[in-house]
């Protein structure tokens, strides 16, 4: 019996299935990376993944559903937010992995693909803006964290916080295409701390905790 269309992240296969939608995952990557979503075809996943066109034009419609579905997959891994100890450890952290994701040559591909894809396509920006709302929402847990410590005040606006860290990253990436290194990761983290410091992240009525004195020389 022919399986129906569905919408990415409504089912979560397992065994042959699991690795069919993870051929074709692979072969869309390879294809954005290599040809960008302008010269991508259908024909062209069914080529590199091996499942006959008639297969994934019935499970995934077109190309921005497949576009889409792969980027759902991408988002059911089990990522988490680091944890050292530090909001300002953490932080710091994470704008490390953001610049790792777009930068080391064996992990870039299908970020910068996908993003470039997200420009392109309502779809697959609808997918990239899912994707990246879950992300956020899982690095709650680090502030979350943080306002136990005492590093940030109750109420803070963590998705806010965490999107500071990433924005400035994110504006050299695909804006300006400006390099970013370890440098500027360690900057926009400093920076988005220092904003949350100051109460810029804040619910109304809440205060900023006090700041934490200078280290001694």
């Amino acid at each position: 019996m022919e399986e129906s269309a569905v919408a990415p992240g409504t089912r979560r296969p397992g065994g042959r299935t699991a690795r069919t939608r993870a051929a074709v995952r692979d072969a869309v990557i390879t294809g954005l990376a290599e040809h960008g979503y302008p010269a991508l075809t259908v024909e062209y996943v069914a080529e590199h993944s091996g499942v006959h066109k008639t297969t994934l034009y019935r499970r995934w419609g077109n190309l921005e559903g497949l576009i889409a579905d792969a980027l759902d997959l991408a988002g059911e891994d089990g990522w988490s937010p680091p944890d050292t100890g530090s909001l300002e450890e953490d932080l710091r952290a994470l704008a490390h992995e953001v610049v790792a994701s777009f930068t080391d040559p064996a992990a870039a591909a299908a970020p910068t693909a996908f993003v470039a894809a997200a420009f392109q396509s309502d779809r697959a920006a609808d997918a990239l803006r899912a994707f990246y709302t879950t992300r956020f929402a899982r690095c709650e847990t680090l502030v979350e964290r943080a306002v136990e410590r005492g590093e940030a005040p109750a109420g803070i606006d963590a998705g806010a916080l965490v999107r500071a860290v990433s924005a400035p990253l994110f504006f050299r990436l695909f804006v300006t295409r400006e390099p970013v290194d370890a440098a500027l990761a360690d900057q926009s983290a400093v920076a988005a701390l220092a904003a949350a410091r100051a109460g810029a992240f804040n619910a109304p009525g809440e205060t900023a905790p006090a700041p934490e004195p200078p280290a001694s020389a």
